[in-house]
């Protein structure tokens, strides 16, 4: 009942609606650095000062960052039906991204910058095969963390957006894939870094992405009615619980649900992401935040 999910066929794409893409995305990138990073002009330095001043606990602070981007995005994805019939579908989609976007950086730089200033609780980082689990889980964690990478040009409203309802590849796995992503994630970087810090962003992150499997479901019932409750009782939240019981019955070519180019792009950006560890951190640092 569902679509398939990271289907990609050559011959379907238009090279105006990825030239439209790139030039978004430039445009997205110019205005977040000017208008939110850059502390000459932008406004993010006032934002994570304004939020720092209420606690003197780094904990605290990113703790405020996690659940003040969690309420806006939530908030937001749950008034997309309302919002879309106001202002329109990319309207919205575009709404969403420019308020969401730069309170998720605030916070991820926010956490890059302190993630060691908590209290040690643990230390594992000389222990033989600890950081080879901890980079294999995360590279796990980003096959399950982006699913969206399935309508690329729907995420920046080239094409219209939709709220689509998955059943195929990793869906089969579990129906909430970034929820399981970002536990993945957060367990592997809080085994690595053992502190109090780690520890809050987990609790947030985690906290948030449990809201969101309510709120999803919630959206999609919404939505689909009758045929999301087909999906919802032969697909799981716990990865593998529905193949493992029977309800979800995979095909004899269910691998190459996989061999598409948005799970090999997801691949070569995770790859890249964690070679790219030391850009992050240099750009992080630049930043008084």
């Amino acid at each position: 009942v569902g679509e398939d999910s990271a289907v990609f066929r050559l011959g379907d794409q238009r090279v105006v609606s990825w030239a439209y893409f790139g030039g978004i995305l430039a445009v997205v990138l110019y205005g977040l650095n000017v208008l939110w990073i850059d502390p000459a002009t932008g406004f993010g330095t006032s934002f994570v000062d304004a939020v720092a001043a209420v606690s003197d606990s780094h904990e605290v602070v990113l703790l405020l960052l996690t659940i003040i981007f969690a309420v806006v995005h939530s908030g937001m994805a749950s008034l997309r039906e309302t919002g879309e019939k106001i202002i329109g579908e990319r309207a919205y989609r575009v709404l969403f991204a420019g308020i969401s976007l730069p309170l998720a950086v605030s916070t991820i730089v926010y956490f890059i910058n302190h993630r060691y200033d908590g209290i040690q609780l643990w230390q594992v980082q000389g222990i033989t095969g600890i950081h080879e689990l901890v980079w294999l889980s995360s590279f796990i964690s980003f096959l399950f963390l982006y699913p969206s990478t399935f309508n690329l040009l729907e995420v920046a409203a080239v094409d219209k957006p939709k709220l689509h309802m998955w059943e195929t590849g990793i869906m089969r796995i579990t129906r909430h894939p970034q929820f399981v992503g970002q536990v993945i994630w957060c367990l592997a970087h809080t085994l690595w870094m053992g502190n109090s810090v780690a520890v809050a962003a987990s609790v947030g992150l985690i906290g948030h992405h449990l809201f969101g499997v309510w709120n999803g479901d919630r959206r999609l019932a919404s939505r689909y009615g009758e045929a999301f409750e087909v999906l919802k009782k032969r697909t799981s939240v716990v990865p593998f619980a529905a193949i493992v019981d029977g309800r979800q019955k995979l095909p004899e070519d269910y691998y190459k649900e996989f061999i598409r180019l948005p799970y090999i792009t997801i691949t070569a950006l995770t790859l890249g992401a964690y070679f790219a560890h030391p850009l992050m951190q240099a750009s992080s640092y630049q930043l008084p935040w």
